[in-house]
């Protein structure tokens, strides 16, 4: 059993094999990125509405949104980056997505 726990580059416990939180989550990508493209400019800016809500109900300081709509060929693409003020909201927010 010690032989598996050495090859784990996580710090593990013998138990349960559970990883601590801090090993997976270190607070490096606080940023969620989220792109799409729309038939129309009206259901991209009704989207990044709802995905601006979202946001809001899961920031402890204010989320820095930085979103850029661009025309294309097939329409309007919405890309938006969403900087949390730590790694767990922002994985909160993209869970909330699912």
């Amino acid at each position: 059993m010690t032989e598996a726990l050495k090859k784990c580059s996580a710090n593990e416990t013998a138990a349960c094999c559970c990883v601590d939180v801090g090993t997976v989550m270190d607070n490096s990508d606080c940023t969620a990125s989220w792109s799409q493209t729309f038939t129309s400019r009206q259901d991209a800016e009704a989207t990044l509405a709802r995905l601006t809500e979202k946001a809001r109900q899961v920031e402890s300081e204010p989320c820095d949104i930085n979103a850029r709509l661009s025309e294309t060929s097939e329409g309007v693409r919405l890309d938006v980056d969403f900087t949390f003020a730590c790694q767990a909201e922002t994985l909160i927010f993209q869970l909330g997505l699912r």
